[in-house]
């Protein structure tokens, strides 16, 4: 009997113990999984892949396919994907390609913006959405833009107008600007305008001509040059163009009236047929702003700004709202003297191409 006794205490002991463990294992179980999912969570998020909208204006320019491909280039080595849309010049396409990126779910926005002010609809979209906003190049105006990257355009003008005074210190101009909807444009402008207007007060510098070209199209550039010629008998000794898609459009006009290579001519961008007609003598100037150096820091920022990084900039620009956060890069003034040293030195364009034109017993060594 206290044999059966004995059995039935141990029994009971052994169960209780057993639940106990079972208790135990269980809850070490749960909590083994919680942490498991946990940690996998933790490396979901730190291994996701940003995603990037590129917003442009256009790739109908040259140097924008060059911005477009390095910019692209730089996030994929960073780990980042690149979505890119291109607006053609049209604001209403632009907002509404935003739109369609933010519900790709993209986690930063970097604008090249066709208007200036239109994009602000873009900026505020993105920020409802908790997308921070990179403007690239061109500054977008009125909206609490997170940040701004560009080179220093006030500059760029100065150097436009400098290399036409360099050539032609006196007489008639012809001003052709670039989009008025392109902050950008104006910023040149405002430059030119810091070196041509004390000789135009001292009387050695007559603008007969000064105009936006609408879109930044060449076409519109070279009826502005033509009635500038018309109207002027031709009598023009030095042209302010904009960029060098313009500049092609004026020398376009010039040549026709055999004056090509004797009126001197500025642009910007460093385009390949802008090199070439350096080169040749027909325009006299462009303003080179180093395409890979803006195109593969703005991807740089707009990865830090994905994950919440902090920003060094050198600079604050008004937009009309707020005082935006800048990082202005130099440009460089660009010549026929100094193609080599710069433009081509930097692989930008090889040499054989820029000289193309050129009889080869006058190419310079590299």
């Amino acid at each position: 009997m206290k044999r059966l006794k004995f059995l039935g205490i141990s029994l009971i002991l052994l169960i209780i113990v057993s639940l106990v463990a079972g208790c135990s294992s269980k809850q070490s179980t749960g909590d083994n999984k919680s942490g498991a999912a946990s940690t996998t969570n933790q490396q979901a998020k730190s291994g996701k892949k940003i995603r990037i909208g590129l917003s442009m204006d256009t790739l109908m320019v040259e140097r924008w396919q060059k911005d477009r491909d390095l910019f692209v280039q730089k996030a994929k080595e960073l780990g980042a994907d690149v979505i890119v849309q291109t607006a053609n010049s049209d604001a209403a396409v632009q907002n509404s390609q935003v739109e369609n990126m933010l519900t790709q779910g993209i986690d930063v926005l970097v604008i090249v913006p066709y208007n200036a002010e239109s994009a602000a609809t873009a900026v505020e979209m993105a920020h409802k959405a908790g997308i921070k906003v990179l403007s690239y190049d061109r500054l977008i105006k009125n909206a609490d833009v997170d940040l701004y990257i560009s080179f220093d355009n006030v500059r760029v003008g100065e150097m436009q107008a400098e290399g036409v005074v360099a050539k032609a210190p006196k007489g008639n101009y012809v001003l052709i600007g670039g989009a008025p909807t392109d902050n950008n444009a104006k910023l040149f402008r405002e430059g030119q305008m810091k070196v041509l207007k004390p000789l135009i007060d001292k009387g050695d510098i007559k603008v007969v001509a000064d105009q936006w070209a609408i879109d930044w199209k060449p076409e519109n550039a070279l009826k502005i040059m033509e009635d500038a010629l018309t109207k002027n008998n031709n009598n023009i000794q030095g042209v302010v163009a904009s960029n060098d898609s313009l500049a092609g459009a004026a020398i376009q006009a010039l040549s026709e009236q055999k004056l090509d290579g004797k009126v001197a001519v500025s642009g910007q961008d460093a385009d390949l047929d802008g090199c070439q007609r350096i080169v040749e003598g027909k325009q006299t100037v462009t303003v080179y702003k180093p395409i890979k150096n803006i195109a593969t820091k703005a991807a740089e920022l707009a990865v830090a700004l994905a994950k919440g990084e902090p920003i060094q900039t050198n600079s604050k620009v008004n937009n009309g709202k707020i005082d935006v956060p800048s990082l202005l890069l130099d440009p460089i003034k660009v010549t026929k003297e100094n193609m080599v040293q710069t433009v081509i030195k930097d692989g930008y364009h090889k040499l054989d191409e820029v000289y193309k034109n050129v009889p080869k017993d006058q190419w310079p060594k590299e």
